[in-house]
């Protein structure tokens, strides 16, 4: 089991991808909507809550993504046709220089 998860809640298309990708066996019904859960480390959910400011984690450890960010991953699983993604998906989701300025070098 995982530390943390990212719930990814589907619509009918994004359910019916999942599916095709090969994945409907692993889609769930949480909070009465269909979704897929992407495990994370206590790494990956502590780069997650550094880029995105006032994400929130259930009582069960589990989030969800803004919408940009969760299309991203989505396109990331469909690609990879797996939901063991993070390793990957980490550094496209989390950018550690977002929102500081460049320092350029002075010789």
């Amino acid at each position: 089991m995982a530390d943390f998860l990212i719930n990814i809640f589907l619509d009918e298309e994004q359910q019916k991808k999942i599916e095709e990708a090969g994945l409907g066996d692993q889609i769930q019904e949480i909070e009465g909507k269909k979704a897929v859960q992407v495990e994370m480390s206590k790494k990956d959910q502590k780069k997650l809550l550094k880029g995105f400011s006032g994400l929130e984690f259930d009582s069960s450890n589990a989030c969800v993504l803004p919408d940009e960010p969760q299309n991203t991953l989505l396109n990331i699983i469909l690609e990879m046709k797996s939901l063991d993604v993070m390793k990957f998906a980490i550094t496209k989701l989390y950018n550690p220089l977002a929102g500081k300025s460049l320092r350029s070098k002075v010789h």
